[in-house]
Parts: C-alpha cells; structure tokens; sequence
C-alpha cells in the first residue's frame, strides 16, 4: 500500500459496494482520491454509512457523459485510474439493456479516451467480470485466452468493455505505441460478497434483506455453482495489478482474479454458510421454478494461474472466513450500529485480511 501514499487516484463507480471498499483502503493507504459516480440509487450505500463523502473529492457525473468526464481529468490529474463504474446486475440488463451498454461499453470508451488524453496517468485498470467469457458450462475454469461473448446484455457489454480496451492497448497504450506512458490492464474477478452489499438480485444482499424483514430467503438458482470470494480478495488484487504495472509495463495484461477450486460452491452452499454464521433468526426455501425466468449460466469458474504467476498473489481467505465476515458486518448493520461502529468492523477486517 506504500506505492499509494500521496497518489492521486480517480476511482469510477466509487459509491458502489466494491468502490466503497477501495475508496476506504486507498484512504487508508494515504492516497488523495476522486470518485466519480452517477449515485442514481435509492437503496442504502455502505458509501453513506460509513461516511465516505466527506474524506474525498466526490463527483456525480456519467461515465457516458465524455465531456464531464473529461473536465473531471482535467481539474483532478490523476496518476493511477481504476474503473468500476458499470451496470453491475444481469437481470437489470435484460430489463435495462441500452442503459447497459451505455454505461459499460460506452463508459469505457469514454475512460480510455480520457486516459489517453491526459499524460498525468501512469497506470489504468479497467475492472470487468467473470462472465465476459463465452460460457460452455465447462467443470473446469475459464483461461485468459478464452472467447469472449457474453450472453446476457451485461456480460456481453463487458465482453465489449474488454475488447474496447484491448483496441486502445493495441492503437495507443502498446509498447510502440503513442501513449506508452500509461501502463493498461484488465482484471475479470468472479462474484464477491462481504458487508454492506445493498444490490438488487444478489444473493447476500437478500439474505440481509430476508434477516431484517424476518423472512426466509427464497433461492432461484441453488444449483449454481460460482466463484464466491470475500470483496477484499479482488480489490488487494485491483492495486497490486495497478501498483506493479506502473513500475513494470511487462506486466500488464489481462487477469482473471477468483478463489482456488476448493471454494467455488453453489449458491445453496454458500446461503447454508450464512445460514450458519447468522445463527438464529434465518432461514432459506427453494423458490419455484419460473420457466420465464431469464438465462443466467448454471457453471462459471476461473483459471487464475496467469495473476498468481504474475504477481505471486494468492486467495488469503477460504470461502468460510467470506461468509463470516459478511455475516459479521451484516449483523452489525442490522443492529444497527453507527457510522463509527461499521467503520471501525470494516477497518478491523482490512487488517485481519491484510496481516497488519
């Protein structure tokens, strides 16, 4: 976290569940940070919760609005670009799909324009997902050289995401290229989970939500096995990537970042995990099959050997320390602790994942 202290570092999608978590260890690494977010949301943000606002330069703006985007990289001149922000959630795509693709794909010609234009930025990451692949319902986990084709209208926007960078790194961030300056990345992480997690049609955030309203959380897909892994896994991964990079420009590339093999469980596992750490007043039941229901892939696993190789990294915690975790910030939010209280579980958690 050195590599941060006295960075500037623009964030997209800073007020979503994974930025809020980055912004929090960037704060705590002692970097300057601006966040940039539509925070068109009327859920609860773990952003608010905790106070975020306040501690950084806070902008609302639209990825997909270049011109402001653009201001925005002008007035802040950041050295180091991670961007998370996104149309996050597959069923919302089916349902929103132009939206979908104007924030993701259009989003992301917009950042990579931004990050071309200005030779303040030394190291951009641009953060996708697991499900860029084209799936084949294959046991095993998916490679970096895989196809890409998304089947939905949100992993095939970050199937396009990927490919829009992957044109810039080739026309203007390669080794030959005009901005060889900047050191340029993608990192394809799996599902994650971890404390306030507010999502629609996320299956931690509906068992917090089934908890609170003291009901039983109803399970679509039980049988679908993912690789679930505590937020922080990815976001230590995010800066290391960004981080590493920027000093060594052979090391960027395109990364899956996922848990070992061990901890890819279905979804009915993983709510009998939180099941178990939540303890009393929680239970689950099997919702009906809807033959209407949208497609979403029963099988999706990553191969993550090229970022271990890479980095020499490692997943720090199985799939039981995730889910108690998540339960712990959960209960403390459904007991309703104050901001210092749930600031104080989630810097105690940092800590513990980061060894310090």
């Amino acid at each position: 976290m050195d590599a941060y202290r006295g960075r500037r570092v623009l964030v997209t999608g800073h007020t979503g569940f994974k930025g809020s978590w980055l912004t929090k260890i960037l704060l705590d690494a002692g970097a300057e940070v601006c966040g940039y977010s539509t925070c068109n949301t009327r859920r609860a943000r773990l952003f608010d919760l905790i106070g975020l606002e306040g501690q950084i330069c806070h902008v609302k703006g639209d990825v997909a609005d270049f011109e402001h985007l653009n201001r925005v990289f002008d007035e802040f001149q950041p050295e180091i670009v991670l961007h998370l922000a996104a149309q996050p959630i597959v069923r919302t795509s089916y349902r929103e799909p132009r939206r979908t693709y104007e924030s993701n794909v259009m989003g992301t010609v917009n950042i990579c324009e931004c990050v071309r234009l200005h030779d303040c930025v030394r190291s951009f990451l641009n953060v996708t997902t697991d499900k860029v692949y084209k799936n084949n319902e294959w046991s095993w986990g998916y490679r970096e050289n895989e196809p890409l084709d998304g089947f939905d209208p949100y992993s095939n926007s970050k199937s396009c995401s990927e490919l829009v960078t992957h044109a810039y790194i080739n026309s203007f961030f390669g080794q030959n290229a005009p901005e060889a300056r900047v050191a340029v990345s993608t990192a394809r992480a799996g599902n994650v989970i971890g404390g306030g997690d507010f999502a629609a049609d996320r299956i931690i955030p509906d068992c917090v939500r089934a908890a609170e309203a003291g009901q039983p959380i109803v399970i679509r897909n039980p049988n679908s096995t993912r690789p679930y892994q505590h937020v922080l896994e990815p976001l230590f991964t995010y800066l290391t990537i960004a981080a590493v990079q920027e000093r060594d420009h052979g090391k960027a590339g395109f990364y899956n970042v996922g848990p070992d093999e061990c901890d890819c469980v279905t979804t009915g596992a993983l709510v009998t995990l939180f099941a178990r750490y939540f303890g009393e007043g929680f239970s689950a039941e099997l919702a009906p099959v809807d033959p209407s229901a949208p497609h979403e892939a029963n099988f999706l696993k990553l191969d993550t050997s090229l970022v271990k190789a890479t980095f020499g990294w490692q997943p720090t915690w199985h799939i039981e320390e995730a889910v108690a975790a998540t339960v712990e910030f959960s209960k403390a939010y459904l007991a309703h602790a104050n901001q210092d209280e749930l600031t104080a579980v989630m810097e105690q958690q940092i800590r513990r994942f980061a060894g310090t």
